[in-house]
């Protein structure tokens, strides 16, 4: 079955409860990266917007009912915001796909998952949101409590942008935080739709907004906004390095999710069918555009030529196409500059003496941002492909011959997000992956979240940790509260 490609209303801004034009009247194009055309255009938030929006969200967060909101009260809002996805979990999926280029069949996973970010988070907070307590002797007994911090400043990305929206906003609203989001601008539609479905659940006023924009303008002015409190950002690593320096003057807290060169480790005595299923899932879904992604296979000597036959095989039956037709598993990337930068990357390889397998993209997907599935063979570890962040349908396929090796290569580049590790040797696996500098590690096993888990990356990948009760931590100010129930010494200075 294909979906029709429907037209879409233009987009506005969400500031106070209200959807408003932007305080220029600008307006940028949201284009369809499968036909490089028009879908609709979309309000660009500046920093006047930004400034009105963040007025909102303080003034709500102060004054407002909802720090001082009873918990139950305001988990009953996050679970209707779960309940209102659950009913759109079909159109949101079908905007997704008509906005970024992912299939269909893969956004409909995705947005499933929105739903749970926010009744997950409701029961984090009903168990797991809790103090400690501390008792010295008979003289006093210390407590700790979680209080939520203020205006949360959410930069979210394109690649599945309403499943990561709601990853950051859930935690940020259940803990009684307000919220300011500023979307990527190359995938508005599903931002848009998240504020629709908020303002549906009524929650108070100023308490949720969104400002649309770009990352030089409305993005700049969120981050360097003194009555804005946190940044959680998910994106490139230089865009998270700005950040950060931008930030620095107003001494706001950071969570950065950055970048990622992700190792997939097969050694000789692998379940290799499976093996193979994890590694082409796991650089070619999402077209490539994840952050996660395994895009550095290191391949056992012994099972160099037989892994690598079977590669071949698989990618070439990988069914490129519209990303609303149900059986795509591969559609276009974001936008037509990034498309250039991922096959300029192929050039390069080529250039650095790589061999290049990719297919031709049919006279019918012309129009659209189409880079082929690609395997590079012959690949040095020092090689710019085997070291920069492609974010596309690339794999670079390396060889080792010792363990002590391959540790040593996997940890040879500047990011360290997540890694990958395929043996039946137990003992193996959890050696290697105590070894891999990454902030997560799977052993015989392909990308699957525990939203208990924490999630974030080390050296250039990331800072801080999101998910579970670690989000709590980013979200949340702990206090002290120290308590006399005895007459302990108290100097006499003067008496």
């Amino acid at each position: 079955m294909l979906l029709k490609h429907q037209a879409q209303k233009d987009i506005s801004l969400y500031i106070n409860g209200e959807f408003t034009k932007s305080i220029s009247g600008t307006m940028f194009n949201n284009v369809n990266p499968f036909t490089n055309e028009v879908i609709n255009q979309v309000a660009e938030g500046r920093s006047g917007d930004i400034e009105q929006a963040v007025k909102a969200a303080k003034q709500a967060f102060v004054e407002g009912p909802w720090k001082t909101m009873k918990v139950k009260k305001r988990l009953a809002y996050i679970n209707r915001i779960a309940d209102l996805i659950d009913e759109e979990v079909e159109n949101i999926a079908y905007l997704e796909s008509l906005d970024t280029g992912l299939p269909i069949s893969q956004t409909r996973k995705m947005v499933s998952r929105a739903s749970e970010n926010f009744r997950f988070y409701a029961r984090m907070v009903e168990s797991r949101l809790v103090g400690e307590t501390y008792q010295v002797d008979d003289e006093f007994i210390n407590y700790t409590i979680h209080q939520p911090v203020g205006v949360a400043g959410l930069i979210t990305p394109w690649n599945a942008p309403f499943m990561l929206e709601t990853w950051k906003v859930a935690p940020a609203l259940a803990t009684g935080n307000t919220v300011v989001l500023k979307p990527a601008e190359l995938s508005p539609l599903t931002a848009n739709k998240l504020a629709e479905i908020i303002h549906k659940a009524e929650l108070p006023k100023g308490v949720f907004n969104i400002v649309h924009g770009f990352g030089e303008t409305a993005g700049a002015a969120l981050v360097k906004h003194p009555d804005v409190t946190l940044i959680s950002f998910t994106g490139e690593t230089i865009t998270g390095s700005t950040i950060m320096k931008n930030g620095a003057d107003t001494l706001k807290r950071f969570s950065m999710e950055l970048g990622g060169k992700s190792p997939i480790i097969v050694f000789d005595d692998a379940d290799l069918d499976r093996a193979l299923d994890a590694c082409v899932w796991g650089i070619y879904s999402f077209n490539g555009e994840r952050c996660t992604a395994n895009s550095r296979l290191f391949l056992h000597e012994n099972i160099k030529e037989k892994f690598i036959a079977a590669l071949k095989q698989r990618v070439a039956n990988i069914k490129v196409g519209d990303p609303l037709a149900e059986e795509t598993q591969v559609g276009p990337l974001i936008h037509k500059e990034h498309w250039e930068k991922v096959k300029g990357y192929l050039e390069i390889a080529k250039e650095e003496g790589a061999e290049v397998i990719t297919g031709e993209i049919p006279a019918s997907l012309q129009k659209g941002n189409f880079v082929s599935p690609t395997i590079i063979l012959n690949v040095d570890n020092n090689m710019r492909v085997a070291q920069e962040e492609i974010f596309g349908p690339v794999l670079t396929v390396l060889t080792f011959k010792e363990e002590a090796d391959v540790i040593k290569m996997a940890n040879d580049v500047k990011y360290g997000l997540a890694g990958y590790v395929w043996t039946n040797d137990i003992k193996r696996g959890h050696r290697v992956a105590h070894q891999v500098d990454s902030g997560m590690l799977w052993v015989n096993a392909q990308n699957v979240r525990d939203l208990r888990t924490p999630f974030g990356g080390s050296k250039h990948s990331g800072i801080g940790r999101e998910g579970g009760h670690y989000s709590f931590e980013f979200y949340t100010e702990q206090k002290i509260i120290h308590v006399a129930i005895g007459e302990h010494h108290i100097p006499q200075f003067g008496k």
